[in-house]
């Protein structure tokens, strides 16, 4: 072989060495160039996902801002009571554009007025409408009972929301005491001709009762039903048992601070901070008298074995004005019970017995109705007067007054306003605020690293 060559010649294991170590180097700076650039990509990832999300969170804000009126959403579980036993209260159309300004959405009425029936049609108001006590011995039979609901209820549902019939008021403390044994047959019968028309699965049947059916209230687990109406008492808690509807009791925490007011705390009745009660064999904490009084009646109810059905305040309130002996009667006391009533409705409370079962409450009154009978107080629970006008500030503003051309009566469009809403306003902008602030900080932080 020549020399030349064998110079030439390269060990071929020693170059495929050296090729080795050459690759191995160069895939360790692959992989830091792979790593760099991967923790580059996160980085970057991060960076574009959190301006995603900033920016999400930003138009999510500002629509919830314009489309929740700043903050002040409906209250779901707050009810009205439009009575109408006065000499110059609105027309029905006036009445259905104060409640929409209010933002209530759930009105009782004591009848079947067609023309409020007609006029509440395509709003938003859902409706519960009422068989007057002396019909009770008349629809009592189907046929009766079928041919009032095709007159009364039939020509105007679906288009106005009636979503309860109520038979008769406080039946079981009446001073007809007749009208007991009417109460549960018109209740059947009502339902009865709401299945025979469909409508059965849309329209409850019920009765609003007066706390004075029990016999104990205090401590509310001592709860229990008057002897003398507790057999009428177990059929109606069947009926309700049976058709899945609520019972309604009308609760005036006012009564009880009225009969007994070296008794009983003022700041207790108006759901002001104060101690409490315990309930002793329960040991349940009760901060105001409406609760305890709601869950007295579920106690009684489950002395005649009925557990599972709902309790509703079908009226509360709280009188402006009264006679010299209805002591706590002023419009104070009405302010400070209705606006503390309305702060605990828009916190979805429950009853210490039932905490995650939100209460449903209707208010009494809208108006205050002038040829009511009885004494002052009784035509003194309305948030507004009859032409119109707020009866007492209980946080209602008024943003716009029209006077009437043919008498000096104005009434208000108003807004809710209260001192509640206000505060959850603030937090609402705080919060609003202290996200921009967090986000934005997020946002430096990531670019620094």
């Amino acid at each position: 072989m020549p020399k030349n060559q064998t110079k030439s010649f390269k060990n071929p294991f020693k170059a495929v060495t050296k090729k080795k170590k050459k690759t191995k180097q160069e895939n360790l700076r692959h992989l830091r160039n792979f790593k760099k650039n991967k923790s580059h990509s996160s980085h970057s990832f991060i960076v574009t996902l959190s301006t995603r999300i900033f920016m999400m969170i930003h138009v999510f804000l500002l629509l919830s801002l314009c489309f929740s009126d700043y903050g002040f959403l409906p209250v779901a579980s707050l009810g009205i009571n439009y009575g109408q036993v006065g000499s110059n209260l609105p027309p029905p159309d006036k009445v259905l554009g104060l409640l929409s300004s209010l933002k209530i959405t759930k009105a009782k009425i004591y009848d079947t007025n067609p023309q409020i029936l007609t006029t509440f049609a395509n709003s938003n108001v859902e409706l519960i409408v009422t068989v007057e006590n002396q019909m009770l011995a008349v629809v009592m039979d189907p046929q009766q009972a079928l041919q009032w609901v095709i007159t009364h209820i039939k020509p105007y549902f679906p288009a106005t929301k009636i979503t309860e019939i109520s038979v008769g008021n406080e039946v079981f403390t009446d001073d007809d005491t007749s009208l007991i044994g009417y109460l549960v047959p018109a209740m059947v019968s009502i339902h009865g001709a709401l299945v025979q028309l469909g409508l059965d699965k849309y329209i409850h049947v019920s009765t609003p009762n007066s706390l004075a059916i029990l016999q104990e209230s205090f401590p509310p687990s001592a709860g229990s039903f008057k002897s003398q109406v507790s057999t009428t008492m177990s059929q109606y808690l069947q009926f309700l048992a049976n058709t899945g509807s609520p019972f309604w009791i009308n609760a005036y925490p006012y009564f009880a601070y009225k009969g007994a007011p070296n008794n009983v705390s003022l700041d207790y009745v108006l759901f002001n901070k104060n101690p409490g009660m315990v309930d002793p064999y329960t040991k349940l904490h009760y901060d105001n008298m409406l609760y305890a009084q709601v869950d007295a009646v579920v106690y009684a109810m489950f002395r005649l074995g009925y557990s599972g059905i709902e309790v509703r305040v079908s009226e509360t309130g709280w009188p402006s004005k009264g006679d010299p002996d209805e002591t706590g009667a002023t419009p104070a006391n009405a302010a400070v019970y209705n606006r503390n009533l309305l702060r605990r409705q828009m916190r979805n409370e429950g009853t210490p017995l039932r905490p995650n079962t939100k209460l449903e409450v209707y208010l009494f009154a809208l108006f205050n109705e002038d040829m009511k009978p009885g004494p002052t107080s009784e035509r003194n629970y309305g948030l507004f007067q009859p032409d119109g006008t707020i009866a007492y500030n209980v946080g209602l503003s008024a943003l716009s007054t029209t006077s009437s051309t043919s008498s000096s009566s104005s009434s208000a469009s108003i807004f809710l306003t209260s001192s509640a809403d206000k505060a959850a306003k603030m937090r609402y902008q705080s919060l609003v605020y202290w996200m921009f602030v967090y986000l934005l900080a997020f946002q430096v932080l990531l670019r620094q690293h």
